[in-house]
């Protein structure tokens, strides 16, 4: 996978984060939760940009990957 352009990693955590409110019990949120009390709204020390060339945590790599499938496939 290419790297995802840090403005769309950012935009696809919100959205994740969104979605997962009030899902007390879901690992997806759990993950959000961890990520965003341990950087205390620091977007440097998210979990999205710790390496390079990875530019999300799983459930934004998962995110990007299902959205890149679906744009190839409308453009065939």
């Amino acid at each position: 996978m290419d790297a995802i352009p840090r403005e769309v990693a950012l935009q696809l955590c919100a959205e994740i984060r969104q979605e997962n409110r009030g899902k007390w019990y879901s690992f997806a949120r759990l993950q959000c939760w961890g990520c965003m009390t341990y950087v205390k709204g620091d977007p440097d020390k998210m979990c999205l940009i710790n390496q390079e060339g990875y530019s999300g945590c799983n459930l934004i790599n998962k995110r990007y990957a299902q959205r890149s499938k679906f744009k190839e496939g409308q453009a065939s």
